[in-house]
């Protein structure tokens, strides 16, 4: 009944047919004419509005040729045949429902998940009483919308419950599961003072956590948003069968004519049109899409457009950042080197105090280095970045300057720089005026980035580049390693962006993380961002986000753009093979319109049942790591910008 509710149509259409059967069976054949022709022309007049405001736009669309098949039956007196049309049609649709909640299921998986309540603590609540799972009932905790929890309230997480929001654990220790978010198919464990992601699963002891982020900004909820957008989008491809929607329905008109001819009678061209109906060919590309679509989700990969599916599957160049994309972008403390009358823990811990206010993905790793001594930060009375530069602090009225070389030097002369093993990099620190040393980090090449490019040129990709704002020979260590041999270093953000716009071979897909990438993705014919830590901005430019830890999922996108195409086609030509076969077979007067209107149902389901392999990997089993499987491991001068998030790219 529900079902029925949700179709109208095809509710409607088959009381229609049971009342046209009641009426052939009470001796009324006449009536039961009138009232099934009048009720398929109305079917037919409905769907010529839309046909027609289609032909306005200048969208020749395959509709035309269930207006006319509904039209011509009516005429010749196969109104059964009508209602059987009709019925199909509007079957279809309910049909291409069916198969795209099938295809759509990892997708609206996530959606499910979202967490909508959370248990804040009360003010005055203790820990001992908070670890004992307090309920809101004895007044420890009150039940509120996650929306409405804000940065530093405690939350208690139930055993077996999702973590609504980002947060740091304030229990002793915790058991996760993050196999939504990270693939990682075990628990991790985590300690007091830690980071907790929304959308992990909590593991069998409560835990207090407190928050660091609103729902919206929450790592989950970023997920999910894409994840949205991506289950609403339309592909281009979608009404893909509107490219041969001239030919083929020139071909049924000319089968028809032919028949007629032959034959002498009109029915015979009613016939060859009831078996020319679209239905698979509207049908199979947005059942491919959406299936391709949920399995790249499926494997920690979201496709904001279904669109983009199209664009992977013919990519030819790919570009690549450095730090965070071909790196890991943790980058260690190698040592401390120093200059004048400062130590090491003096320069480590005025640098690390500056880059407090920095959005750059080294800043991170120097807090924590200084952090790991025991050293304390200071507080600037002002601080501002330096895009791709560095940052600058005032502490107690000593101005602080960290960053790269000729950036420092401009504030503090004398700079020296440092010799550098291969792989390492430098950050360079000036104190009051005065160069004070630099700090030697090295982030070392992801394991799984070589052969992500072979994958990459075995997917039919010619070209491979690298664009980092890092130094040179840097940069070449990290590309002998991953075996690139094109690239171009110290790129500023705009040096990207032509870069990108002026090669040649394209589609170009750019690979990349920071904030510093959000202008080049957004360029790029197919962004994508390492979404993991990345930057918000930079999810938002780009495409497609990988929310997993492994960049060997770029190449797993464009195998699945491939198989998603590849499939969608596939399944196109099956439906048009069998409508032509059956035109040629009713031409030839084999087909009666009602045979050839049940026939069409056969063919719908050939064809959805081929579009949903779009959901499976194909012969090479390669793609995407199933959940729960752990995945492989020149402008001018500076100009400030206001705070980023913490995870953009000075190289």
């Amino acid at each position: 009944m529900k079902l029925l509710l949700r179709y109208p149509l095809v509710a409607g259409t088959i009381a229609a047919l049971l009342a046209v059967l009641i009426l052939l069976l009470s001796g009324q054949p006449l009536i039961a004419q009138i009232s099934a022709s009048i009720y398929a022309l109305a079917v037919a007049a409905y769907l010529a509005v839309g046909m027609v405001r289609r032909l306005i736009g200048g969208q020749w669309g395959i509709d035309i040729l269930a207006v006319t098949a509904i039209v011509s039956t009516v005429l010749v007196g196969e109104y059964i045949a009508s209602m059987i049309i009709v019925l199909m049609l509007a079957g279809g649709t309910a049909l291409e429902d069916f198969a795209a909640g099938r295809a759509k299921k990892e997708l609206t998986s996530l959606l499910e998940r979202v967490p909508q309540t959370a248990h804040r603590e009360r003010s005055g609540t203790s820990a001992a009483e908070t670890q004992t799972g307090g309920s809101s009932a004895n007044g420890q905790h009150e039940d509120v919308a996650a929306t409405e929890v804000q940065i530093g309230d405690i939350l208690l997480v139930r055993p077996g419950e999702v973590v609504p929001l980002d947060g740091v654990l304030l229990s002793e220790s915790g058991s996760f599961d993050e196999s939504s978010l990270t693939g990682e198919s075990l628990p991790v464990e985590r300690v007091a003072g830690e980071g907790l992601m929304s959308g992990s699963l909590n593991g069998e002891a409560a835990v207090r956590m407190q928050v660091s982020a609103r729902m919206e900004d929450s790592q989950y909820s970023r997920i999910v948003a894409l994840v949205k957008e991506a289950a609403d989008s339309k592909a281009p491809m979608v009404r893909l069968a509107d490219r041969y929607a001239v030919p083929f329905t020139a071909l049924a008109y000319l089968l028809g004519a032919v028949g007629w001819i032959i034959s002498g009678s009109p029915a015979r061209f009613a016939e060859v049109l009831v078996v020319a109906t679209p239905c698979p060919l509207l049908i199979a590309a947005p059942v491919a899409f959406l299936g391709g679509m949920s399995r790249a989700a499926r494997g920690g990969i979201i496709v904001k457009y279904a669109g983009v599916l199209e664009q992977l599957s013919r990519i030819k160049t790919v570009a690549f950042d450095k730090t965070g994309t071909l790196t890991y972008g943790r980058p260690s403390l190698v040592g401390v080197r120093t200059s004048g009358s400062f130590t090491e823990d003096e320069v480590l811990a005025l640098a690390a105090s500056a880059e407090q206010y920095s959005s750059h993905v080294l800043a991170a790793s120097v807090m924590e280095a200084a952090r790991t001594r025991g050293l304390m930060f200071e507080t600037a009375t002002e601080a501002t970045e330096f895009a791709t530069h560095g940052v600058r602090a005032r502490f107690d009225g000593r101005d602080v300057v960290v960053g790269k070389p000729n950036f420092v030097a401009e504030s503090a002369p004398g700079v020296e720089e440092t010799e550098l093993a291969s792989g390492e990099l430098a950050i360079y620190v000036g104190v009051a005026g005065e160069f004070a040393g630099c700090l030697v980090m090295s982030d070392p090449i992801r394991g799984e980035a070589r052969r992500t490019l072979a994958e990459l040129k075995e997917l039919g990709v010619t070209r491979t580049i690298m664009l980092t704002g890092d130094a040179l020979a840097t940069a070449e260590h990290i590309a002998a390693e991953a075996g690139l041999t094109d690239v171009r270093a110290e790129c500023m953000p705009a040096d990207k962006v032509e870069a990108v716009r002026s090669l040649p071979l394209r589609p170009v897909m750019m690979v990349g993380d920071g904030v510093n990438d959000a202008p080049v993705l957004a360029v790029a014919d197919v962004g994508i961002a390492m979404g993991a830590r990345g930057s918000t901005a930079a999810g938002e430019s780009a495409d497609v986000v990988i929310i997993l830890d492994d960049l060997s999922k770029a190449a797993s996108a464009v195998r699945i753009g491939q198989r998603t195409i590849k499939v969608a086609l596939q399944s196109i030509w099956i439906g048009i093979g069998l409508s032509v076969a059956l035109m040629i077979a009713a031409a030839a007067g084999y087909i009666p319109a009602i045979a050839g209107a049940l026939s069409q149902e056969l063919v719908d389901l050939a064809t959805i049942l081929n579009a949903l392999r779009a959901l499976s990997p194909g012969k090479k089993g390669a793609g995407t790591t199933e959940p729960g499987l752990k995945p492989a491991g020149g402008a001018s001068g500076p100009a400030p910008v206001s705070r980023l998030p913490r995870s953009a790219e000075r190289s």
